[in-house]
């Protein structure tokens, strides 16, 4: 398999729900006209906290200096998993718990913290740019190791820094931190670019605006029904993620739907912010699941993690992960 190393050099971002107003004039520019800006790599997720950004340098500069936007502190790299000739417009992404055992795990046991940001087509392993010689070092010998440049991809080259790193010690990954699954059931999907200005209107009074389900039997009921919607527009290919209730606002035919129509379920991962600089996250949950032969999307925020399964898992999913937990 191929790992790539794209080009894009990112920023991870929290926007705080009541200064979200202040950054929608660049949030819309980011997502709706990217043709009048340079920005490749642009992704907004909402959840019950707050908004993560995470975008280019060049999508950095359309949003505005805010004391309500704090960053995190590193610049980012994307990684993305090539398998079979496949390409970031195959209507599948590999899957986290594909790349567990590969990718996740091996960072995760040279304590290199990993951002997960799932979409319909791929699945993007954020690292920090400080960390690639480690990073290349510990999957060189299972990845054939390509830099995206100039949007060519070419060889990486070894950065000569092979010295000096220490085989770790496998340990045990248990579960630290609290699982929760809401009881929305997700979708996701994506929508042909040429009939994004169509769906604006909509997209924009969901992203920014409507603040939850308007339908009857909402979260006004079901205290554990939670707010989560991501959008992302990479490369020309956009991908969503939204809960069953708001995928019935679109018009018939404009979102794909998978063969299956598969519904999702969210295991929720964190009971106070996670922070950046723990390792091994993602590990603990997707390795798990790659035991069980269970797919997932995975979605990290700026204060929480985010797994979907599919609907039928969710109950085995929640049992394995507990029977992870420190006993």
């Amino acid at each position: 398999m191929e790992l790539h190393i794209l080009e894009h050099s990112l920023k991870v971002a929290s926007i705080e729900k009541e200064g979200i107003q202040v950054c929608t004039h660049g949030l819309i520019k980011l997502a709706f006209l990217a043709s009048k800006t340079r920005c490749k790599f642009f992704s907004l997720t909402e959840t019950p906290e707050d908004y993560t950004i995470i975008v280019d340098q060049e999508g950095f500069k359309e949003l505005p200096e805010s004391e309500h936007i704090s960053v995190a502190d590193a610049t980012w790299l994307a990684l993305n998993v090539v398998s079979g000739g496949g390409s970031a417009s195959s209507s599948q992404p590999i899957g986290v718990t594909k790349i567990a055992k590969s990718v996740i795990a091996p960072l995760a046991d040279h304590n290199i913290s990993v951002f997960m940001l799932s979409t319909y087509q791929t699945d993007f392993i954020l690292v920090r740019e400080r960390d690639l010689p480690m990073v290349m070092h510990t999957l060189s010998s299972e990845f054939t190791l390509l830099r995206v440049v100039n949007g060519e991809t070419v060889a990486a080259h070894d950065l000569g820094v092979t010295n000096g790193f220490v085989k770790p010690k496998l340990v045990p990954r248990p579960i630290i931190h609290p699982l929760s699954s809401p009881s929305n059931m997700f979708c996701v999907t994506s929508l042909d670019p040429d009939t994004l200005p169509s769906v604006a209107t909509l997209l924009m009074d969901v992203m920014f605006y409507s603040g939850g389900p308007k339908e009857s039997g909402s979260s006004s009921e079901d205290s554990s029904h939670i707010r989560f919607f991501s959008f992302s527009l990479i490369e020309g290919y956009i991908s969503l993620v939204m809960d069953e209730q708001t995928t019935q606002r679109f018009p018939n035919n404009v979102l794909f739907t998978s063969a299956s129509g598969e519904l999702w379920k969210m295991v929720r991962i964190g009971g106070q912010p996670l922070g950046f600089d723990e390792c091994g996250i993602v590990a603990q949950i997707s390795e798990p699941l790659a035991t069980a032969d269970i797919p997932a999307y995975y979605i990290s925020t700026f204060k929480f993690d985010h797994a979907l399964v599919p609907e039928e898992n969710i109950q085995s999913v929640i049992g394995a992960l507990r029977t992870e937990g420190p006993a």
